[in-house]
């Protein structure tokens, strides 16, 4: 049975007019992710990756073309329908991230589910059983400001996937972690992986981009590669994160 296709991106182009000129983030990209990979979307500053990111999230729309979110086209859709779809569909991996620092752990992993109307009871089961997940059960009641960055990031990947979202968006999650840390971070998205989830990971750096499955490449707008991580094609720099991580 072929795999359920969860983004695709028909032709998308988004435009930027800076005074006289007219700037194309992304140049009618074409692609797909289907239900389980591990993808990675890397490219430089200005490749059209972060472009790429926030139309995924719905954080912004195409200016031409279609993205379609499990069949559904955002680019139809106005902001309440954005944030409805953003709240159901998608758990966000940020790198700064992004703990609110007067709530402890359980509070922090809920503030999704809130926001998605789950009722207390359940929210908080679902908030404490990602906080285990993530190795963090016997720090529910700490302050972000009473962990390491690590931690901090652990406590981001269980807010996301406290929703049980389509998609975990992972938008350069190692970037303000030392590199040992940042492998035990990607470990982790790596066996988020592998209990079925969806994961999408933004970044510039090729060797972090080769602990996925597949990669697309950008370049100006472009892609110009879109295959396994396997090929030699995928990258122009070294792999340097992929044999520690997979020990």
């Amino acid at each position: 049975m072929a795999q359920e296709t969860i983004i695709e991106f028909r032709d998308v182009s988004k435009v930027y007019h800076m005074g006289d000129s007219i700037i194309r983030a992304a140049d009618h990209v074409n692609f797909t992710v289907k239900k389980g990979e591990f993808v990675a979307i890397v490219g430089q500053s200005g490749s059209g990756k972060s472009t790429c990111m926030n139309i995924i999230g719905c954080l912004d729309v195409p200016s031409e073309g279609e993205y379609l979110l499990q069949g559904k086209n955002v680019g139809e859709m106005d902001r309440d329908e954005l944030a409805e779809i953003r709240n159901e569909m998608l758990g966000f991996i940020f790198q700064q991230y992004n703990l609110l620092p007067k709530l402890n752990l359980l509070e922090n992993v809920e503030v999704p589910l809130m926001y998605a109307g789950v009722p207390k009871e359940e929210r908080r089961e679902r908030a404490a059983a990602a906080l285990e997940k993530v190795g963090l059960g016997n720090k529910m009641k700490h302050l972000p400001t009473q962990l390491s960055g690590g931690q901090q990031q652990r406590v981001s990947i269980a807010r996301a996937l406290a929703g049980s979202p389509s998609v975990i968006l992972a938008d350069e999650p190692t970037g303000a972690l030392d590199s040992r840390t940042g492998r035990e971070v990607l470990r982790m998205l790596q066996q988020v992986h592998r209990e079925g989830n969806t994961v999408v990971l933004i970044t510039h750096d090729n060797g972090i981009a080769a602990t996925a499955q597949r990669v697309i490449r950008l370049d100006d707008g472009h892609i110009v590669y879109d295959g396994p991580v396997t090929d030699p094609n995928a990258f122009v720099q070294p792999k340097i994160y992929t044999e520690e991580v997979a020990q």
